[in-house]
């Protein structure tokens, strides 16, 4: 059966913007991290997912200095991991929060981290946090 539009030609719906999320997803990184020395001496794969909630409206020119850019983000995440060392899943999830933080528009991060390969029966096992920015 044909379908009918009811909107006339080129007219949009009329709509408000709820929220708009910012999404990195599976970043798989080798880190030091461990509680234990031994833990620490070998590099560990880790899982890394961060949903971020953004504070501005949509681009209204097609122009990245509207949004944040997700490659300078991506490497700030990746930076970080890989430059330091770190005992708890939970401290690292914290800190990439903050890193994400230090990009202005951000309001929320949900951040998920998940050890790939300490236990052979599991996919993965982890920690997820979530914060909001509370100096506005």
């Amino acid at each position: 059966m044909p379908t009918t539009d009811p909107r006339p030609d080129g007219e949009r719906a009329k709509s408000e913007v709820l929220s708009q999320r910012i999404l990195i997803r599976d970043l798989t990184l080798s880190c030091s991290i461990g509680v234990s020395e031994e833990e620490r001496a070998r590099r560990q794969r880790l899982r890394i997912n961060i949903e971020l909630t953004v504070d501005y409206p949509p681009p209204s020119r097609d122009n990245i200095n509207e949004v944040v850019n997700y490659g300078s983000l991506a490497k700030a995440v990746r930076n970080h991991c890989l430059d330091t060392t770190f005992r708890l899943l939970e401290t690292l999830a914290e800190e990439l929060s903050e890193v994400c933080f230090g990009f202005d528009p951000v309001s929320e991060t949900r951040v998920r981290i998940e050890k790939l390969d300490r236990y052979a029966d599991i996919g993965g096992i982890g920690v997820e946090i979530a914060r909001r920015r509370s100096d506005r």
